[in-house]
């Protein structure tokens, strides 16, 4: 009780804590919309809202949440772990000049696609289980799997009993190539865009909450564009059972087999989803850290919705949790 009061108090601390409540908030609100995309790419016809209401109805309104204990239990450990990684890689690759001046874009940029190279060897065993389960909730994909799972952990389960250690880390060469550059972009275009939107706020860190949002979404944007044709084979891969005969024998084979089979737009299904998540997830996750952070740390009450906006309209934002696109 005594180590939780110190490790609190600290800086380093209160961003753990804040961090992690934005990114369960950034979880809940998003995740229909990544339960969504997840359909879409392993679909073969149908347009998003078909799809969804095809699987509601059958399924029931929880359906788009299945699947979600196994990110939010991650989250708070992800947030921070991603965060340290990327702070100390800035610095690092700026190492000769003082902490007082901002990291340079290049800076940014190469430890962003080092954040997310490491953050794959983490991300890609939770994500396998995610998809997995997912599908397998999906009516579409259910008439071909025996016994359906009841939660992550089930999943998780079998999927080590089937195919072992390798099988866990199914997709970990495609989770690398899509998240170390999707980092890359992500951070440079966020510190980019707060400079442009608002000039000296990275070093003065005082920028409007609106800049933070702003420049968080078009990263956001600008990141999944980048890099969604490799989200869409990662999904399709993921998405196959060592146990069973896989489709795609490799990411060559995915790539060139379903772009034969359904032509080139299929690179990029689902991207409207996807895009529309971005931009709700980095405003749940921002408003919940500012509003965490704030309440919880700095005694500030918030007594009524009028308060929550006057909190989110009036105070500089001066720290941020993010941690890569969402």
């Amino acid at each position: 009780m005594h180590f939780w009061v110190e490790f609190v108090a600290s800086s380093w601390g209160r961003e753990f804590v804040a961090g992690g409540f934005g990114g369960m908030a950034g979880i809940i609100s998003g995740y229909p919309l990544d339960t969504l995309r997840i359909w879409q790419q392993q679909s073969i016809t149908g347009s998003a809202f078909s799809i969804l209401r095809n699987v509601v109805g059958k399924e029931g309104p929880a359906a788009p949440y299945r699947g979600m204990g196994a990110p939010l239990a991650s989250v708070t450990f992800q947030n921070a772990v991603a965060l340290q990684i990327y702070s100390d890689l800035s610095r690092a690759f700026d190492s000769s000049i003082s902490p007082a001046v901002p990291a340079s874009f290049k800076s940014v940029a190469l430890a962003g696609f080092g954040t997310g190279a490491l953050q794959s060897l983490f991300l890609s065993p939770i994500e396998l289980v995610k998809i997995r389960f997912q599908l397998r909730s999906n009516s579409y994909i259910k008439l071909h799997q025996a016994n359906p799972h009841t939660g992550p952990v089930s999943v998780a389960k079998s999927i080590f009993k089937a195919e072992g250690l390798k099988g866990m880390y199914r997709g970990l060469t495609i989770t690398f190539m899509r998240d170390a550059p999707a980092h890359g972009v992500y951070f440079y275009m966020y510190e980019y865009m707060r400079e442009q939107l608002h000039p000296g706020c990275r070093k003065s860190g005082e920028e409007s909450l609106n800049t933070t949002l702003v420049a968080g979404g078009l990263a956001g944007v600008a990141s999944w564009v980048s890099s969604y044709p490799l989200d869409v084979m990662k999904t399709r891969l993921q998405a196959q059972s060592l146990s069973s005969l896989p489709k795609y024998t490799g990411i060559i084979d995915c790539f060139r087999r379903s772009v034969r089979e359904e032509g080139y737009c299929v690179l990029w299904r689902g991207l409207g989803t996807a895009v529309a998540r971005a931009f709700l997830v980095n405003g749940a996750i921002f408003c919940s850290y500012e509003i965490a952070l704030r309440s919880l740390f700095n005694n500030v009450s918030i007594p009524n919705e009028n308060a929550i906006w006057e909190i989110l309209l009036f105070f500089p934002a001066k720290r941020l949790t993010y941690i890569g696109p969402q």
